[in-house]
């Protein structure tokens, strides 16, 4: 099903695990594809679980537009239009919006002031334009809905059978809503957030503390706990937080940035980790 790139790991057809509330018999390494010892899973959300991702791009894309044609024309310089493939995954995938903004503006040479966490979406400053791609979210959200990967659900639904630990770590303030959307709250334990982020103080990936944040959560090291990412900096947040496996989720054919930058797997869809069995 699909295609697999991997790195050979160790697979037992049959092992023991304790996850601290009951023990089961497993072939965890067998059934899901996760290397020996792995007794959580932190997925990201957008991309992994949800097609969400395509709404966050397009979702970037009309708050930029709309703010590089004003900024244009007040400078007297040529537009140029956001690039929901190549720029969004450059500068804003994964990220909380601030850093998203931040990134993205630097990258065009242009300096907004941060503002505070609550400016109006009208406000010209870095929170501003963040709580207006929001705004833009949130209503295509209301309007069209979210789709969720089907062998995503299967993939939750079989690690939870098999006795594992879950949680969604994403930059998304918007996660708890898109989890009662689509059904998916009952499968997650944990949830690590955009709204986390900022009442905690973490940094966003691609720095590790949001994954490190959800496996502490759990009384884990990160060794025991795999990481399932699609974007750039969520890769490179497993790796560089030492997690016990990495697996990249390839959307939109980007396999070789996702090894390089520390997928330990590419699958495109987490339903091929079960086809292993």
């Amino acid at each position: 099903m699909g295609f697999s790139t991997r790195i050979p790991v160790e697979n037992p057809q049959r092992r023991w695990i304790s996850i601290g509330v009951e023990v089961r018999e497993s072939r965890v390494g067998g059934m899901l594809g996760l290397a020996a010892g792995i007794r959580v899973c932190l997925f990201d959300l957008d991309g992994v679980l949800t097609d969400t991702a395509a709404v966050h791009a397009a979702a970037w894309k009309e708050m930029f537009d709309e703010f590089l044609r004003d900024y244009s024309a007040a400078q007297g310089i040529p537009f140029r239009a956001f690039d929901a493939r190549a720029e969004y995954d450059a500068y804003v995938d994964g990220k909380p919006r601030a850093d998203g903004v931040r990134d993205f503006l630097a990258s065009r040479g242009i300096s907004l002031p941060d503002g505070n966490a609550d400016d109006p979406p009208a406000a010209q400053t870095v929170n501003g334009l963040g709580n207006r791609k929001n705004e833009a979210v949130q209503r295509r959200i209301r309007t069209d809905g979210v789709r969720v990967f089907e062998g995503s659900r299967k993939y939750l639904q079989a690690a939870e059978q098999a006795g594992l630990r879950r949680a969604v770590v994403s930059s998304s303030a918007n996660t708890r809503e898109v989890l009662d959307v689509t059904g998916l709250a009952q499968y997650v334990e944990q949830i690590v957030d955009g709204v986390t982020i900022r009442t905690e103080g973490l940094r966003g990936k691609p720095a590790p503390d949001t994954f490190l944040a959800a496996a502490k959560r759990f009384g884990i090291e990160p060794s025991a706990a795999a990481v399932f990412e699609d974007a750039l900096a969520g890769v490179s947040a497993g790796r560089s937080g030492h997690f016990g496996q990495v697996i990249g989720v390839d959307r939109v054919g980007q396999a070789g940035e996702l090894k390089t930058h520390g997928a330990d797997l590419v699958v495109r869809d987490l339903a091929d980790l079960l086809a292993e069995a």
